[in-house]
């Protein structure tokens, strides 16, 4: 007759026996099998918009230009130059909301961000800084894109390792470089594209649905990156854009330029190119020209650019398809003013954790290009205005601006 303890003692020990094949089993499933297995734990796919981008069926065509947020950890990073009023409770939240804000005010068609998108030196973890920051955009579903500033590789990732993350966040269509050859340049041959910098790229903008330029672009945006920081001569200074990205932009622009004929429905005949619009941060030197000028805006502080003049300006200026630049990197400047027919435009900065100015608003540029209205359908661009989206109570709309009339 068996005794109760030893059945006791048998259970005990099957117990035991069934508790550790459990955590054996456990152990193999949790720490092994999901290392090798491809499950929606691991495995995440990029949400992309829809391509090509385009015009919208009333005409139109509007960007939302985002410059200097400054992003660092979240609700942990304070606020610089507020009032103290404000200091208790602000953090990069505030940037977060705003940036929510104008998105549902305005509805834009695009969002750019010209760089600084986060501060290095604040945050431990880029990527986590940059989720963060571009959170608002991928909530969105709208496209984006994104160049870098001077302070963004200041964390845990080059500039390259930046923009090859960025380029694969939802909704984005930012690159790190023209891809696989330049087309355009018959004189190399189809090779690969030897450039400077990591964020040179161009995005189409195609005409709207139901016309004959639905298939065509009618806008391009040039993005293009302006470096961060360089030693010329024994002097610190700022990046500026190099030789090979001028280089590539004027071969696509000439790809790029089209024939228009006497018989176009404006009757304007002649030579035209599709107009264009240049993203970069860090601006160029004779942007310091434009106070002496009627420019629209605040011009607050000093223009801080390299002392390397790259001939940025001939460039853009011969090729004659740019119509304006929207630069970033000084936060007090929010004004337009042009230069050899070509708009240089700050987008003011519109980060709490990035330097400001006690009592001025953070802000944030809008551009709104119109296409022109033909007998039965959409044309080609005829009008680009702009005006900003300053921070307060209001969400307030100031310096609206008519910045190019094809018929002028």
């Amino acid at each position: 007759m068996v005794s109760s303890s030893s059945i006791r003692e048998t259970w005990m020990t099957h117990s035991l026996y069934i508790f550790f094949i459990s955590m054996i089993l456990y152990i193999i499933q949790t720490l092994i099998f999901q290392k090798l297995m491809f499950g929606q734990e691991l495995i995440r796919i990029k949400r992309t918009p829809d391509l090509p981008l385009r015009f919208n069926y009333d005409g139109t065509f509007k960007i939302l230009q985002v410059a200097d947020m400054h992003y660092g950890t979240g609700v942990l990073s304070r606020c610089r130059d507020v009032l103290a009023s404000e200091f208790m409770f602000c953090s990069d939240l505030n940037t977060t909301q705003f940036i929510r804000k104008l998105i549902a005010t305005e509805k834009p068609d695009f969002i750019a961000f010209t760089g600084d998108n986060i501060f290095g030196s604040s945050t431990a973890d880029a990527a986590e800084s940059l989720i963060k920051a571009f959170r608002p955009a991928m909530e969105s579903k709208i496209p984006w894109a994104a160049i870098l500033g001077n302070h963004d590789q200041e964390s845990t990732m080059t500039r390259e390792e930046l923009m090859y993350f960025i380029s694969l966040m939802d909704y984005s269509v930012s690159q790190i470089n023209p891809s696989t050859y330049d087309r355009f340049d018959n004189d190399r041959g189809h090779v690969l594209a030897d450039i400077d910098g990591f964020g040179n790229y161009n995005i189409h903008i195609n005409g709207a649905f139901g016309t004959h330029l639905a298939n065509t672009s009618v806008l391009n945006l040039y993005f293009l990156d302006s470096g961060d920081r360089a030693t010329v001569e024994g002097i610190r200074t700022y990046g500026w854009i190099k030789e090979s990205q001028l280089h590539w932009l004027r071969n696509i622009s000439e790809g790029f330029q089209v024939t228009k004929q006497a018989q176009n429905l404006d009757g304007l005949p002649g030579v035209a190119t599709i107009p264009a619009l240049t993203f970069f941060h860090i601006p160029i030197p004779e942007v310091r020209q434009l106070w002496y000028t009627k420019f629209k805006g605040q011009f607050q502080e000093g223009v801080a650019c390299s002392t390397v003049n790259s001939g940025v300006l001939q460039t853009l200026t011969s090729m004659g398809d740019v119509k304006a630049v929207f630069l970033g990197h000084d936060h007090l400047n929010d004004f337009c003013g042009e230069i050899n027919g070509i708009w240089f435009c700050y987008g003011g900065g519109s980060g709490y954790h990035g330097y400001g100015k006690v009592g001025w608003q953070r802000r944030a540029r809008i551009i709104l290009v119109e296409l022109e209205k033909g007998k039965h359908e959409w044309m080609e661009v005829e009008k680009i205005k702009t005006w900003k989206r300053l921070d307060d109570e209001n969400l307030s709309k100031i310096d609206m601006q008519l910045l190019w009339d094809r018929r002028s």
